[in-house]
């Protein structure tokens, strides 16, 4: 119908002003349009107040040469840049949509507070309540705090995958009705560390970093390599740390074919404010790997550089780490070799196939194997995931020397001798959250869009697994480690559906925050 294609957003479109004008235009459209207020269950044109002001009056638009009476606005004051946001049938008829995703009401779900070291629930708070969450107490032996984890959903990332939000209602996913809801969010949850990932740049300049600022924030930002407008951001509340160091992380590589991705870590290293002299320093990380589910060699190697980092950076000067906590959206689901890594600390992957690295996909069909080592010694990272310095093979050399073809396959079975099927590291990492209901089995989800609604959101921590038995997550800290306080519960896929997914009119994003109040012993 139009010459340039409308773009999608949520369940509608958009097409330049001038388009509807030609195509519509003293034709008989009063079958396929309406007007604010009249026949809503037809496709109507929405003129968004981002581009112009609604206060005009309609001309003759039916072949009726019917007019309203009743508005003060003109079509022809729209200028030709201006944007008319067209409605689809399909996305306002609910026996169009699956049946598990059709829009049943809007409201909110509640999320209690899970208190992990004593598990009273009857202590349990509600969100919405006064006091919304446990308390973070400091003295002279001890330092709480608390540290929120959200992937904010870039606004440009958002219309561009856009057949993922088609459940979705339209006003809820314009930046200017999520960025509110997103504010309202971090202000009534109240961490001293944030987390966040998707962070557009632009969006971060004008209004994220100076909100966050004058919440008492301290702000450090990563934005992802080549064109990509996004990045992830790590904030701090200046009353309960000092910053030591920032610490970006580039995964591309342009020497290395295997990391051809623009996705970045941030890893800052943060002093807590205590009257305690020898206090240690946490290491907070920060990541959005790579979501492809078929190229986990990329993601193994993204999050082994992370980890090197991590290392660099957390090591104390006797051999010991500080304690870490590491935040992102690793694209790997619970359980997963990857995920299994983070846990564990090793991994042996020979003969793993590529594909089932996260544990996103099912089939391995047509998948090949992961390579053995999985990136290449010039890297400058061993399998065990920490920075080596990069050095040939010590090769005896007879009288006459070494031609370069014996140089180079020494130098092949060298190294494979050095780097096993194996890869390993040395924190010891536990996930805040267990990732199912302990009553039901039923899984926890952290994220909700059309095609899926899986946990891929983390809240690792450093902690000695001195476990209570039977509640996952809830390690007890030895020296050096964190003591996990208590969680923000999670929602099960058939919750988020009951309010129609992600987003929402009370969840701005595709993903729910992750939250966690953690203690240092001092």
């Amino acid at each position: 119908m139009f010459p340039h294609h409308p773009k999608s957003l949520g369940g509608d479109w958009t097409t330049p002003w001038e388009n509807l004008q030609r195509c519509c235009w003293n034709r008989h459209i009063s079958s396929c349009m309406r007007w604010p207020g009249h026949y809503s269950r037809a496709p109507y044109p929405y003129f968004s107040s981002r581009y112009f002001a609604l206060k005009w009056r309609p001309p003759y638009l039916f072949a009726s040469r019917t007019q309203f009476p009743y508005y003060t606005w003109r079509p022809d004051h729209l200028n030709q840049t201006s944007l008319i946001h067209l409605s689809s049938y399909v996305m306002n008829t609910e026996g169009d949509e699956p049946s598990s995703k059709r829009r049943k009401h809007q409201g909110m779900i509640k999320r209690k507070w899970e208190y992990v070291c004593n598990h009273n629930k009857e202590n349990a708070k509600i969100q919405g309540d006064e006091n919304v969450d446990p308390t973070c107490e400091d003295s002279e032996d001890k330092f709480d705090f608390s540290v929120m984890s959200y992937n904010i959903l870039s606004q440009d990332l958002l219309e561009d995958n856009s057949h993922l939000y088609r459940h979705c209602r339209r006003p809820v996913l314009h930046w200017s009705f999520r960025f509110p809801n997103i504010l309202k969010e971090i202000k009534h949850f109240d961490a001293d560390v944030l987390c966040l990932q998707e962070v557009q740049e632009d969006h971060y300049g004008k209004e994220i970093r100076p909100s966050l600022e004058s919440l008492g924030y301290h702000c450090e930002y990563k934005m992802r390599t080549g064109r990509k407008p996004d990045g992830c951001a790590i904030c701090f509340k200046h009353s309960k740390f000092s910053l030591l160091s920032v610490n970006p992380v580039e995964f591309y590589r342009r020497d290395i074919p295997l990391l051809d991705r623009d996705n970045i870590g941030l890893v800052l290293l943060l002093q807590p404010k205590t009257a305690c002299a020898t206090s240690p320093a946490i290491c907070v990380a920060n990541t959005h790997l790579l979501y492809n589910p078929r190229r986990g060699d990329i993601k193994l190697t993204q999050l082994a550089m992370l980890l090197a980092e991590i290392s660099s950076v957390a090591h104390q000067k006797d051999g010991s780490f500080c304690p870490i906590v590491m935040c992102g959206d690793f694209n790997s689901v619970p359980g997963s070799p990857l995920y299994s890594f983070i846990k564990e600390g090793r991994l042996n992957y020979e003969g793993l196939a590529i594909g089932k690295v996260s544990g996103q996909e099912q089939s391995s069909r047509g998948q090949r194997i992961l390579s053995i080592p999985i990136w290449p010694p010039n890297l400058g990272i061993s399998q065990n995931c920490v920075y080596e310095a990069q050095q040939g093979p010590k090769v005896a050399e007879s009288d006459g020397g070494l031609t370069q073809t014996q140089l180079e396959n020494t130098e092949v079975l060298v190294t494979a001798e050095k780097l096993p099927s194996s890869l390993q590291h040395h924190f010891s990492l536990s996930s805040v959250y267990s990732h199912y209901f302990p009553d039901t089995g039923i899984p926890e989800v952290t994220t909700c869009h059309s095609r899926s609604a899986i946990t891929v959101d983390y809240i690792f921590y450093s902690a000695e697994k001195e476990g209570v038995a039977g509640h996952p997550g809830a390690e007890v800290a030895s020296a050096g480690g964190l003591k996990l306080l208590a969680r923000l519960s999670l929602l099960t896929e058939q919750d988020l559906w009951a309010v129609n997914g992600l987003p929402n009119e009370n969840s701005p994003s595709d993903h729910l925050p992750l939250l966690a109040k953690f203690r240092l012993e001092l």
